[in-house]
């Protein structure tokens, strides 16, 4: 039998050496990536993983800066911040919510609403976050808090500024409001710029000067513990105050006019010719903007959005309206650049016009015509007849390219946002409408009816320019910024559009000469204005007639807008002015008579002028006057 070994100790012990010696490399190369990944984590990465885990201990929290004041001309506090009570509380350090309610009733006025916004907060509440109970707390209401605070656990008082408008409803239109910032106001690079702050500028100079009433954010670094609460400030970057805004706007003179609006649907611009500041823009009826800055209440918004007076339209930016007999002047312009107009020349009015061979009668405002009128007398009467002929001569294409050059169909620039462009009908209009243009069209057009439309700022801006010797300024809100730490203001200069084209070199005063007869003359349609005014006037009433459209509304008649505009004093004006007042009748006796008061207060600062020792010329009739 053959002797077969059962063990070979030599050649197992050189397979245990070998697997020794690989589990001492693998050992060792794992020994070795330790390392590396160590020196790695500690060296390399060091500064990226110790801001990770600071981050976990310190959290950054924003602290809101004060947004910049809103002043008029004279240093009235138009807009705020004033400090406001908010009574939050944090859910997780309660022990007993309806207990805690039960003790804050009689501290805090809560109402059923409050109530159902906070239970609303509390659905949505991150861990150990803040939820507001009840803003705008009264002093006294803060003062029982603040005093009760050791038994109401989990409840805390916070004071922040909160923005006010110390005068209501004055200069809306031209200040605006602020709200909270929507989601929607978030999206894209708004997110980041917009990052710790509460409110946003919806309307107005809070709108267009945004970036600069906003301020810088500041940041205080708060330790936090394991569960996300907070233990104490480590670090504290103060924010900066936004700069303050100083209004061309007189507020007294905005009160004013106001009053005299009573409320009803209109507007009111004002503008200093010289150099384009706006003196006053007024959009009526007015609201209170302060119920905006927090969030309105559904109820009171829907009571505001559907009064049919439109008290949210801003109307000497967006209101279109027919500028009625306002619009004859810059016509006249148009016509006295011409080598065949002679304003000597007499045209006759019986009363009516027609085209040649045409039937229809287009009716001047008085029934039984003027007689022979030159330009004098028709600017002076407001000889509808007249422009008919001047309008059938001129054409629509010139007519309206000279609307241009006034800036009627374009935006003023002004620094407020949302400004309509009006309605002017050009060749481009006419064609896109795809309707025919007929010469009734044109013949009404002249007289400021039809398709035109026009802003109250843009008819202000336009009789600027006649009374700024042809040069549109551009309309500005704002007078200058005060940066809030050096006090330094930068005032806006003033910004002029090219000069509006003129061959005759007189024809700008003739104009002018002419304008002043409608308030001395002794025909003219504003002289009841006139009465012991120590300066002169030139102006140009109007009446826009409306068909109602709305069933039911005292039937299918005719409702007149009522409009002025003027500028003074004649030789050196220093007051360009608009007034429109919707469904008031004749414009020598709704718009006039608003004008010459806010003019008085601004040429003479008071609003009734003295007697000059002439006697009184006839105040125009209701029934005479368009």
């Amino acid at each position: 039998m053959r002797y077969i070994p059962l063990k070979n100790d030599s050649q197992e012990l050189r397979l245990f050496e070998s697997r020794v010696l690989i589990a001492a490399i693998l050992g060792a190369l794992l020994v070795v990536g330790l390392v590396t990944r160590l020196s790695y984590l500690q060296v390399v990465k060091h500064r990226y993983y110790a801001t990770l885990a600071e981050n976990n201990r310190v959290s950054p929290l924003p602290i809101a800066p004060a947004r910049g004041l809103i002043l008029d001309r004279n240093g009235v506090v138009l807009a705020d911040d004033f400090p406001v009570f908010t009574l939050q509380v944090t859910p997780d350090r309660v022990p007993n919510m309806k207990r805690l309610l039960a003790k804050l009733k009689p501290l805090v006025a809560l109402n059923a609403q409050d109530l159902r916004d906070f239970r609303r907060r509390l659905a949505q509440r991150k861990p150990f976050q803040n939820v507001t109970l009840r803003a705008h707390l009264s002093e006294a209401e803060a003062a029982r808090v603040a005093v009760n605070l050791t038994r109401l656990e989990g409840a805390t008082l916070h004071a922040r500024l909160r923005r006010y408008y110390p005068l209501g409803g004055l200069a809306t239109g031209a200040i605006g409001y602020v709200s909270r910032i929507t989601r929607g106001e978030l999206q894209g690079q708004k997110a980041e710029r917009y990052f710790g702050y509460r409110h946003i500028g919806q309307l107005g100079v809070e709108k267009s000067y945004q970036k600069a009433l906003m301020g810088r954010i500041g940041f205080k670094d708060v330790e936090m513990d394991a569960r996300g609460r907070a233990v104490k400030v480590l670090k504290r970057i103060l924010p900066r105050a936004g700069h303050n805004l100083y209004l061309n706007i007189d507020a007294q003179m905005q009160a004013i006019g106001e009053q005299m609006l009573a409320n009803r649907p209109g507007s009111v611009v004002a503008l200093d010719p010289r150099t384009g500041a706006v003196l006053t823009l007024i959009s009526s009826p007015i609201y209170d903007p302060n119920p905006f800055v927090d969030g309105i209440r559904e109820k009171a918004y829907r009571a505001l959005a559907t009064n049919p007076n439109g008290p949210l339209d801003n109307r000497a930016l967006n209101g279109l309206y027919p500028p009625g007999s306002t619009i004859k002047p810059f016509f006249a312009y148009a016509a006295l650049q011409t080598h065949w107009f002679h304003p000597h020349k007499r045209v006759m009015c019986p009363g009516y016009y027609h085209l040649p061979h045409s039937t229809h009668l287009f009716h001047c405002w008085k029934p039984l015509g003027m007689g022979r009128v030159d330009l004098k007398d028709a600017i002076e009467q407001s000889c509808d007849v007249y422009f008919y002929h001047l309008a059938f001569k001129q054409g629509i294409d010139r007519m309206t390219r000279y609307l241009g050059y006034f800036g009627f169909g374009h935006r003023t620039g002004i620094d407020l946002p949302g400004e309509y462009r009006g309605l002017v009908p050009t060749k481009a209009w006419i064609k896109a409408s795809g309707r025919p243009w007929y010469p009734g069209q044109t013949i009404i057009t002249g007289i400021g009816q039809g398709p035109l439309l026009v802003t109250p700022l843009q008819l202000a801006d336009a009789v600027a320019a006649i009374a700024n010797h042809g040069v549109r300024m551009r309309p500005e809100v704002v007078r200058g910024i005060v940066n809030p730490v050096t006090h330094h203001v930068r005032y806006k200069k003033p910004y002029a559009y090219p000069a509006i084209p003129r061959r005759r070199k007189n024809s700008l005063k003739r104009l002018i000469r002419d304008m002043t007869q409608v308030v001395e003359g002794p025909h003219g349609t504003a002289r009841g204005i006139a009465y012991g005014l120590p300066y002169r006037v030139a102006g140009k009433t109007g009446t826009a007639q409306l068909w109602s459209v709305v069933p039911n509304y005292k039937g299918k008649h005719i409702r007149s807008d009522a409009l002025f505009m003027a500028f003074a004093p004649v030789k050196h004006p220093r007051i360009a002015i608009a007034v429109i007042v919707e469904h008031a009748g004749f414009g020598a006796l709704a718009a006039a008579p608003i004008a010459r008061a806010l003019m008085n207060f601004y040429l003479l600062g008071h609003v009734h002028a003295r007697p000059q020792n002439q006697s009184r010329p006839q105040v125009a009739m209701a029934g005479t006057t368009p």
